[in-house]
């Protein structure tokens, strides 16, 4: 019971880490968006009620997409340390556990223009699920990194994997 704990814990900081971000990312875009239309466009001009707006829109989906890629994790690299995952490879999981984000719209599918939208937002959505995973792992190595200096490791052994460090010592 208590792994399982753990584990709802962990999907939960990770939504909520990504939801920050991702936060920041729709102030932004919204930013831009409402500063387009007020000055191009034949919008109103609420510039910060649309970074708000799309604030909002994106913190949620970056709290699904965090959890959702936790979970992924979890179930396929469960028994991995951080430093023994690749960059890449951890990337990827985020791009698929943030896609799963998209696939409700797939409920529309029968429609072309909604595949265009499935695909589209699916899209977005997934590189934006990458860039926070391998954000993520850098953040990850960086602690792991820190609480090595904290306990009188090696400074030679930070950033080093497993299998480095025994050629290191092999060697």
């Amino acid at each position: 019971m208590k792994k399982w704990r753990r584990r709802i814990r962990a999907a939960l900081g990770m939504g909520l880490t990504w939801a920050v971000v991702w936060a920041g990312a729709g102030a932004i875009f919204g930013l831009v968006a409402g500063i387009y239309t007020a000055v191009w466009g034949t919008g109103t001009g609420l510039i910060f009620g649309s970074a708000l707006f799309f604030s909002v829109q994106f913190a949620t989906f970056g709290f699904v997409g965090g959890a959702a890629f936790s979970t992924v994790l979890a179930v396929t690299e469960g028994r991995r340390r951080f430093d023994e995952m690749s960059l890449p490879r951890f990337a990827a999981w985020g791009a698929v556990g943030s896609f799963l984000l998209a696939l409700p719209l797939l409920q529309l599918a029968f429609d072309p223009l909604a595949l265009d939208g499935l695909f589209g937002i699916g899209g977005v959505v997934a590189l934006m699920g990458a860039g926070s995973a391998a954000g993520s792992l850098a953040l990850a190595r960086r602690a792991d990194d820190r609480e090595l200096l904290e306990h009188g490791g090696d400074v030679a052994d930070i950033g080093l994997t497993e299998e480095e460090k025994r050629e290191l010592l092999a060697g």
